[in-house]
């Protein structure tokens, strides 16, 4: 264990050196952030399935309870109950284009994760950064839980928990509390807790910021020696006994007798109550199901917790979002991270084609009913609040120039932004075989049916103790 302790350590150094200039110590929260104990613990485990080329390398490292899929390479990293998903990793001979430009790649795409210390973080590949399209890096980064890495290289950055990075180039930049960032590049810079911001440089710049007041007392605050507290921790915790089944058992049945044409069930995701899915459902890693219904072509992603629900197709949950006591028309977008907390009593209406934005709270008091093709965004709590919480796509996307709504500032071109978001949608739910025809069309849905899982377990006593040994594993 002397050992591990010193890799952690050692993280913490390489991050704060990176974070001088922000005068940054990750070390009071990241020192106690996960036990030891808990880090000696658990086995890792990785994927292995015909539609990629695998080829893992692990060294000097502790992986436990963390989940490999594609091309990954860790060095001298502490990845805490992680999943690293490498199903959409960039191939030799394909062309990438980004900026303008025609980008035809050398080699295999990998994934490489050196000198960080990540805890319940979602890492998904395909790096959107021209000058390395064969690598998405992750160096000299601490994360803390429920941080979402997408597609969005990171050097020297420090996560807070609940935030994500999505298709963004982060470097030495510290990224607050329950903040979303989808800005491109972003470097040197301190984002405030609680800040969704979404910019394409000169065409439109999207942000708002949660009052400071609410997200600390009642969501989610992160101190120093402390960690993470609020709902969305306890919330979190209140089900995590129900993951740790599938994780103490090597052979699981379906939790349902037959899977309908084209869905996925994963074998590590929790089904409880009575649930129904339909043709090309997918039910990702970690999802969690209760006394719901899923569509066709719907999907739930990773540390997605859907309850009392029905989405009634081609919805798309976005990683983190929790859904509960809510009925979704068709195409309905949630995204990263939302908290939409209905009531049994008070449920939560969702019109045909409406997106709420990442990093949304509806958290009602009342039955909420949000129209057909809207966009919400912020917190919620009532339906008069949708007033300063929700255009029309239609009246948005006739914007060219400033809108102001309570906390929201938008600037640019309102008809591009609803085209991009609508257009990231229709890839979600190709990527993901919701249009799956039974030849055509496949996507995660039906190729991850036939996934095997192997375990790779750390040294169990001794100076090495927690670390896993150097294991090269290729196919």
């Amino acid at each position: 264990m002397e050992k591990l302790e010193n890799l952690k350590n050692r993280i913490i150094s390489r991050v704060n050196i990176n974070l001088r200039h922000l005068a940054v110590d990750v070390g009071p929260y990241f020192r106690d952030i996960v036990s030891m104990e808990r880090l000696c613990r658990f086995y890792s485990f990785y994927g292995i399935w015909s539609n990629h080329a695998i080829h893992f390398h692990f060294s000097h490292s502790n992986l436990a309870g963390s989940y490999f899929l594609g091309r990954c390479k860790v060095d001298n990293s502490i990845l805490y109950k992680c999943d690293v998903r490498g199903d959409e990793l960039k191939e030799n001979g394909e062309v990438f284009k980004a900026d303008g430009f025609d980008i035809r790649l050398e080699q295999d795409e990998i994934i490489k994760i050196k000198d960080s210390f990540l805890v319940k973080t979602l890492v998904h590949n395909f790096s959107h950064d021209p000058e390395k399209p064969e690598l998405f890096y992750i160096e000299n980064t601490v994360s803390a839980p429920y941080a979402n890495i997408h597609g969005s290289p990171t050097e020297g950055c420090f996560l807070e928990p609940f935030s994500t990075v999505d298709l963004t180039t982060l470097q030495d930049c510290r990224v607050g509390t329950y903040s979303y960032l989808q800005v491109g590049e972003l470097s040197h810079q301190e984002v405030e807790s609680g800040k969704v911001w979404i910019r394409v440089k000169d065409v439109f710049d999207f942000s708002y910021v949660f009052p400071e007041e609410v997200l600390r007392k009642r969501y989610i605050a992160f101190e120093p020696e402390k960690g993470a507290m609020g709902m969305f921790m306890d919330f979190v915790e209140d089900r995590k006994v129900d993951f740790q089944v599938l994780y103490d058992a090597f052979n699981l049945e379906s939790p349902i007798k037959e899977i309908p044409s084209g869905a996925s069930i994963n074998r590590y995701s929790v089904w409880k109550g009575k649930n129904q899915i339909s043709r090309n459902v997918l039910v990702a890693q970690r999802a969690y199901l209760e006394s719901s219904f899923l569509g066709e072509g719907a999907n739930a992603q990773e540390n997605c917790y859907i309850g009392y629900s029905r989405l009634e197709g081609y919805d798309v949950t976005a990683h983190g979002a929790s859904i509960i006591y809510a009925v979704l028309g068709k195409k309905v977008f949630v995204g990263f991270n939302c908290f939409l907390n209905g009531k049994a009593d008070a449920m939560i209406e969702i019109g045909e084609g409406s997106i709420i934005m990442p990093h949304t709270i509806i958290d009602v008091t009342e039955p909420i009913s949000i129209p057909d093709h809207h966009m919400v965004w912020g917190y919620i709590r009532a339906q008069e609040d949708l007033i300063h919480h929700s255009i029309s796509l239609e009246k948005l996307s006739t914007i060219k120039g400033e809108l102001t709504m309570g906390r929201m500032k938008f600037t640019g071109d309102g008809g591009a932004f609803v085209g991009a978001f609508q257009h990231r949608i229709e890839h979600i739910l190709e990527a993901n075989g919701a249009f799956f025809d039974g030849e055509k069309h496949q996507g995660h849905a039906q190729k991850g049916q036939n996934i095997s899982f192997n375990i790779i377990q750390p040294y169990p006593q001794g100076g090495m103790e927690g670390l896993f040994p150097t294991i090269d594993i290729e196919v």
